[in-house]
């Protein structure tokens, strides 16, 4: 069985055959905001199943948004980490923390 995966091109049309074309770039972080808040009440409720869902629909609005904007969201993640990994981080306990530097 072959597995299908899908990529930031093939989401992008998805999106515009869909949708359309964007016309707000805004209009899809707003959307990927909604979807964000959608994914914090599965996690409270405990719904993982849920969680995955919402989860997928930020990144399809994310990819959409690279598409639309003419950057590859992985490379703009690997580039992210390369900075992030040369700063220093405090721990705030929970998982998450800040950079001090």
């Amino acid at each position: 069985m072959t597995s299908r995966r899908e990529t930031q091109s093939t989401i992008a049309l998805w999106g515009e055959e869909t949708f359309g074309p964007v016309s707000d770039p805004a209009a899809l972080a707003r959307r990927a905001s909604i979807e964000m808040e959608e994914l914090i009440e599965a996690l409270e409720k405990g719904d993982t199943e849920e969680a995955a869902r919402e989860t997928a629909d930020v990144l399809i609005l994310l990819n959409r948004l690279g598409t639309t904007l003419g950057f590859d969201l992985l490379e703009a993640v690997d580039a992210k980490m390369k900075v992030n990994r040369a700063r220093h981080w405090v721990p705030a306990g929970d998982g998450t923390g800040r950079h001090v530097g």
